[in-house]
């Protein structure tokens, strides 16, 4: 085990009792473990952990930020369990979605229930009331870009003219938007000034956004058992990703109608994924991918200089490096 993943381990243990504990009163039973299921079930909680962290980093304390971190994975467990129901999936964190369990009535009311409990946490926190009400406010404007993320990256199905800054725009709302919040809410609770909580917003905008553009190379490059999903999944969905983009606006017309035809093709032979990869490959796109990412994250590690030296500001430095780093 790394470092980091041993010390996002450590962070859970505390985060996962303060959710446990303000999910223990729901009603009835069956809307209680479907609203506590997934935050049971792993995930790295790179989310929450992070503004543990961000709050160490700028002069504050763990415990003071619990609530707000635990408010944070809530948000996120939330918005997995939309998505699964949006998308018809079938497993989510090795195990069964939360509507294949308890059917789709009761997993949109868990997933209502952890977005409500998110505020309330927040509301909870042992803060001043200007820390709290910006730390709100914080968490609404991601839910809405949330929101917007998905409807967008639904408005790209069939499409297959999208251009890489509308690409870049939808994974910062979809997926950077939150992981920006919780850095930000950090600093906030964490008592930063104004610019600096900007800063760490940044920070978590740059690195979530490298974080989906990871998730799309290991979907091309990654090992099958590690990432949990077949290699090529997104090609044989016909996703655009950003190695898509990047393959469609470089490639000439024969190698274009090529990819486009296995985009749209509802065949997901090996032989097709293995073509598309080799146009990519062609064309740098999976390169290109790759160097994208790793420019955010520089370019986030470039944001902590403004912090003072601490063992949570070099923690953060290796949560960025874990990004491109992990295979999962």
């Amino acid at each position: 085990m790394s470092k980091i993943t041993s010390l996002l381990n450590d962070y859970s243990i505390e985060i996962k009792e303060t959710i446990n504990d303000n999910l223990s009163t729901i009603i009835p039973n069956n809307l209680q473990e479907a609203s506590i299921y997934l935050t049971k079930e792993g995930g790295k909680m790179i989310r929450p952990a992070l503004t543990l962290v961000t709050s160490e980093a700028v002069g504050g304390d763990k415990k003071g930020s619990l609530k707000a971190a635990a408010a944070i994975e809530l948000i996120h467990t939330f918005s997995l369990i939309h998505d699964d129901i949006m998308d018809n999936d079938d497993l989510r964190r090795g195990v069964p979605a939360v509507h294949k369990v308890w059917g789709e009535n009761v997993a949109i009311l868990s997933g209502d229930t952890l977005f409500s409990k998110a505020f309330e946490l927040i509301i909870k926190s042992d803060k001043t009331p200007t820390q709290n009400n910006q730390s709100l406010a914080t968490v609404a404007d991601a839910c809405v870009q949330i929101c917007e993320g998905q409807a967008l990256d639904i408005s790209f199905e069939g499409r297959f003219d999208v251009t890489e800054s509308e690409y870049m725009e939808m994974i910062f709302r979809k997926t950077g938007a939150l992981i920006a919040a919780a850095s930000k809410i950090g600093a906030i609770m964490g008592g930063a000034t104004d610019e600096v909580a900007c800063a760490m917003y940044e920070y978590g905008k740059l690195i979530g956004i490298a974080f989906q553009i990871q998730d799309d190379y290991l979907d091309v490059v990654g090992d099958e058992k590690s990432v949990g999903k077949p290699i090529g999944s997104d090609i044989a969905k016909g996703k655009m990703t950003l190695m898509v983009v990047k393959a469609l606006s470089e490639a000439n017309e024969e190698d274009s109608k090529k990819l486009l035809k296995i985009l749209k093709s509802d065949d997901s032979s090996s032989d097709n994924i293995s073509e598309a990869i080799a146009i990519f490959e062609k064309y740098g796109s999976i390169q290109y991918a790759h160097d994208v990412a790793l420019k955010n994250v520089n370019d986030a590690k470039e944001l902590l200089k403004l912090l003072p030296d601490s063992e949570a500001k070099q923690i953060l430095v290796m949560l960025a490096d874990f990004v491109l780093e992990r295979h999962s």
